[in-house]
């Protein structure tokens, strides 16, 4: 081995210089810190100390952390919030919606039947003012005097003459027409359908020219009929004629009935 070489390999190692171990040290530990270093050469140098201060967490830091964490934690709440308001007030909205709409089936159904009422009234007091009607004489209802089931039906119908019209009552004290109708039958043992309609399907059809004491008379078609007396002879019928004549007995004349039924 040649002098240089030998030279070279005992040749001791370049120091570092003093500020960057005490970097490094201080980087790596996260502390102050100190470090001796050798001076350059090969003589010993007297120790170097060198601190490095790191960050510190101070009373504002953490106040400002504190202060944001808590804004989060607010804002998260306030949406949770919101949600819970939103989802309330739709729930709410829906039954509302709801509500609205069984109301307006309510009202509209109450409509339709106030409706009905009146255009049945409306008939029946057409039937008892109107007198501008088709006229026959009196000899065409002549007919022999009643006798047996026609004359007690016709005794009964005559004791309720001057008794109220009430829509839907069937006696004793106040009738409609077919409450009255109904009702004097079934003291001869007549079962009649409760209603004018069903009544005008009930016997045997007869023409209104050749009705005998004791027929049913009608205004309006078969199944149809909205108004229903019982013809009592001489020309005159016996009905619940509506709310202001109650039961009276008119001329047919006045009033033509346009079918007729013979039920005894």
């Amino acid at each position: 081995m040649s002098q240089t070489a030998h030279i070279r390999s005992h040749r001791k190692p370049r120091p570092q210089s003093a500020s960057r171990i005490a970097l490094r040290a201080g980087v790596a530990g996260g502390v102050l810190s100190t470090v001796a270093v050798a001076a350059a050469g090969t003589a010993s140098a007297d120790p170097v100390t060198q601190t490095i201060e790191m960050p510190t967490l101070t009373d504002a830091l953490a106040s400002t952390a504190a202060e944001s964490a808590n804004a989060t934690q607010l804002a998260a709440y306030g949406y949770e919030l919101q949600a819970e308001q939103d989802a309330a007030a739709e729930k709410a909205a829906k039954a509302a919606k709801k509500a609205k709409a069984e109301a307006d089936r309510k009202e509209e159904a109450r409509k339709q039947e106030a409706k009905r009422i009146a255009a049945e009234r409306a008939a029946e007091q057409a039937a008892s003012r109107s007198a501008e009607r088709t006229t026959l004489t009196t000899a065409s209802y002549d007919a022999p005097a009643a006798t047996g089931n026609v004359a007690s039906l016709i005794a009964f119908l005559k004791a309720q003459v001057g008794k109220p019209y009430v829509m839907g009552a069937t006696g004793p004290s106040a009738y409609d027409c077919s409450g009255l109708t109904q009702a004097a039958f079934k003291t001869v043992g007549v079962n009649l359908p409760r209603t004018s309609q069903q009544q005008s399907t009930f016997g045997t059809p007869v023409a209104v020219s050749d009705v005998q004491p004791g027929d049913l008379v009608f205004w309006g078609g078969t199944g149809s009929a909205y108004h229903v007396a019982v013809y009592i002879g001489d020309g005159k019928y016996l009905d619940a004629a509506n709310p202001s004549k109650g039961v009276v007995i008119q001329e047919m004349s006045y009033y033509m009935p346009t079918t007729a039924m013979r039920v005894l």
